[in-house]
């Protein structure tokens, strides 16, 4: 006999099934709640990057930046004026010490010179026609033949005569001085860096009209913090670049260390002696200096994008618990790509490209 689903039947089924289904998703709905705070947490959370740093050795050193001056550089123009009558060096001409740059007209000082020897002629001639008369009065004095009155105003006469020949004479040297003073000679070897293209303008005294300087050494002036003037010593060998010109030198020196900050800076300046004898380096450029301030030590290596300095050096760790730390270091050196620091304690793993809002206690995610 073929049986048949009453609609009595069918309907207790569907009832079951509800009553079944109903406790099932009632644990469903209090199951989500407990997972969805997670999971907003991990989406709220910064995602940071971690670079483990190397341990080296290295000694504390400075990297610093400043421009390459000439060791001797001057000015130069005529005591005396006159009219500009010949120019004997050109432009980027090398020269040496006592050469002579440029001469003035002598015709003026020619005729003072001339002027001043005739005076000097007169006053010899009268200071010994002075000195005779006061010989003759002196001995016809002793003889009772000319008055004491006489022979003291001869004696007078003759010493007067003396001063005007040492007046005429010092008159002479002025002239001759001023004369000596028409040719320009350069005081020191070096090259000409300017110089008058024509000739014929008249130039006062002391007018600047050449330009020299000795590139054969140069000199690299910079400036330190005040906390590195003690352990930079005056004789120290260190490594002077030129900033993107690729040229270097290991010889160069530490010629000073001042003693007092600069008023704007508050920083120590520096003399840097550079030698420059085969002219690779180019005056008045930038170059970079290694200066070292103590000996090796212990250190690591970490990547230029994990070190931050905002309120000084540092570095941030992630804790076990997620949390991020500052930890304050010192930098040895700097490199383009690498930087050498010594902390409080060695470093595990650092955080690369800190965000500004990452702070001391900060959670975030590690990719």
């Amino acid at each position: 006999m073929k049986l048949t689903r009453t609609p009595f039947v069918a309907g207790l089924a569907a009832v079951g099934i509800a009553a079944t289904a109903l406790p099932l998703s009632g644990c469903r709905a209090e199951a989500a709640p407990t997972k969805a705070p997670a999971a907003a947490a991990q989406q709220g959370a910064p995602v940071v990057s971690l670079a483990a740093p190397r341990a080296v050795r290295s000694a504390p050193r400075e990297e610093v930046t400043g421009t390459l001056f000439p060791a001797q550089s001057l000015q130069v123009g005529f005591e005396v004026g006159g009219r500009l009558e010949k120019v004997r060096v050109t432009k980027g001409q090398e020269v040496q010490a006592g050469q002579v740059l440029a001469q003035l007209n002598p015709e003026i000082s020619d005729a003072q010179l001339a002027q001043a020897q005739a005076a000097v002629a007169a006053a010899e001639v009268s200071a010994a026609m002075a000195a005779d008369v006061a010989g003759r009065n002196a001995k016809l004095q002793e003889q009772g033949n000319v008055s004491d009155l006489a022979n003291r105003t001869a004696s007078t006469q003759a010493r007067q005569a003396e001063a005007q020949l040492l007046a005429a004479k010092a008159q002479l040297a002025q002239a001759q001085a001023g004369r000596r003073r028409h040719e320009l000679k350069v005081p020191f070897a070096g090259t000409i860096i300017d110089a008058p293209e024509q000739v014929g303008a008249i130039v006062g005294p002391g007018v600047p009209l050449f330009t020299v300087e000795n590139l054969g050494a140069l000199l690299l002036k910079t400036t330190v913090a005040e906390s590195s003037r003690s352990r930079l010593k005056p004789g120290t060998r260190v490594r002077v670049e030129m900033v993107g010109g690729g040229v270097f030198t290991d010889e160069a020196v530490i010629r000073t260390v001042i003693p007092s900050a600069d008023a704007a800076t508050r920083r120590i300046p520096v003399d840097i002696l550079v030698p420059n004898k085969d002219g690779r380096f180019t005056a008045n450029t930038l170059a970079r200096v290694v200066l070292p301030l103590g000996e090796a030590q212990e250190a690591q290596a970490l990547p230029v994008s994990a070190l931050g300095s905002t309120g000084g050096d540092h570095v941030l760790v992630v804790a076990a618990s997620g949390e991020v730390r500052r930890v304050d270091v010192q930098v040895l050196e700097r490199g383009l790509r690498e930087v050498v620091v010594k902390a409080a304690a060695p470093l595990d793993k650092v955080v690369e490209y800190p965000m500004p809002s990452l702070t001391d206690g900060t959670r975030v995610s590690v990719k």
